[in-house]
């Protein structure tokens, strides 16, 4: 676990933030060590609602902060990635932010298809 920067509880709530974000858009831009970070913790929450069942669903909700996002995690997102062993996010590298040259990046969860393509090869 990077520090980011930040105290304890405000990495912890920034990263609860991001993940909420990613897991409801699909896709976020922000620097390549959060996106890293970001990454990582939604491949959590997806593999959650893989193995589904009420403790893992409550699980999910002390984590994710918003009830919506955590339903569509179990009823809609899991269940796209049944067949796929992890790597439900992707990190792609943008180039510096201008203002201070920190390195930018975009998380955005993995296509279906491309995935399923991938494995078949």
């Amino acid at each position: 676990m990077r520090k980011l920067g930040r105290t304890t509880a405000q990495r912890k709530a920034m990263l609860r933030g991001m993940v909420t974000l990613l897991l409801e858009c699909g896709k976020i831009e922000t620097t390549y060590t959060r996106a890293q970070e970001v990454a990582a913790k939604a491949d959590e929450m997806i593999t959650l609602g893989k193995k589904g069942g009420l403790a893992n669903y409550r699980a999910a909700l002390e984590y994710i902060t918003k009830e919506d996002v955590a339903k569509k995690v179990f009823s809609t997102i899991a269940p796209q990635y049944a067949e796929v062993e992890g790597g439900y996010t992707q990190i792609l590298k943008m180039g510096p932010r201008r203002g201070d040259g920190a390195e930018t990046a975009i998380v955005r969860l993995v296509a279906v298809a491309a995935t399923e393509e991938t494995s078949e090869n």
